[in-house]
């Protein structure tokens, strides 16, 4: 298993972890008001994903991102890395052929040659081809999760990316962890508040019918 895989599927796994913790995530999330960053596992790489995440929140406007994290009552944890590796790939082509051809002077009964002609052809042609292509890549990996006062875990998620059309890794997985704590965030606003269901409009009385001709 390569570096990246093994990174992505041990934070997988502590993603999933935390979301067994977290029995009442949904009702638990419309309570969140201030969130403290914490400081994340991985390295250099990870604190600017840190700063990329506190910059994404405070841009939502649902939350107040704060730097004392006395003042928070929610926490958010995880780990991060922006990981650089290289991808080969080699391909190999051959063709070979080989046409052969010899005729030569019949001969009779007694080993004598008789009258005849010889024709020998030979050829060949031979082509190998190796093609071995180095690709360098980029990838972004992060699984964070939020915590409350009581240290119960109310919402996890594992983001990856190697990077989108205007944005790199680690400002990609900043925004889609943003994005994936709004929506989740809008369902369990739904299923507490359910939109209301439509009525149909009530039928004027024959008195009101009347009063209105």
């Amino acid at each position: 298993m390569s570096a990246v895989g093994f990174v992505s599927l041990a934070l997988c796994a502590v993603a999933a972890a935390a979301e067994i913790g977290a029995p009442d995530g949904g009702e638990n999330l419309l309570s969140v008001r201030r969130i403290y960053v914490d400081k994340l596992s991985g390295g250099e790489p990870a604190e600017q994903i840190r700063d990329m995440i506190i910059s994404q929140l405070q841009r939502t406007g649902l939350f107040l991102v704060t730097e004392n994290a006395d003042r928070a009552d929610t926490f958010l944890r995880g780990s991060a890395e922006d990981l650089i590796y290289t991808d080969t790939h080699q391909t190999s082509d051959s063709m070979d052929t080989r046409v052969g051809i010899s005729l030569g002077s019949p001969r009779n009964s007694s080993g004598r040659l008789t009258t005849g002609r010889g024709v020998s052809v030979s050829g060949g042609a031979g082509e190998n081809e190796s093609q071995r292509i180095t690709e360098r890549k980029h990838e972004a990996v992060a699984a964070i999760r939020l915590v409350n006062k009581d240290g119960d875990v109310i919402w996890s998620t594992v983001q990856e990316s190697r990077g989108a059309k205007f944005r790199g890794a680690s400002a990609d997985v900043a925004e889609r962890i943003t994005k994936q704590l709004l929506l989740d965030y809008d369902r369990a606003k739904r299923r507490v508040s359910p939109p209301p269901v439509d009525r149909p409009a009530a039928k004027p009385s024959a008195s009101e019918a009347k009063g209105a001709q």
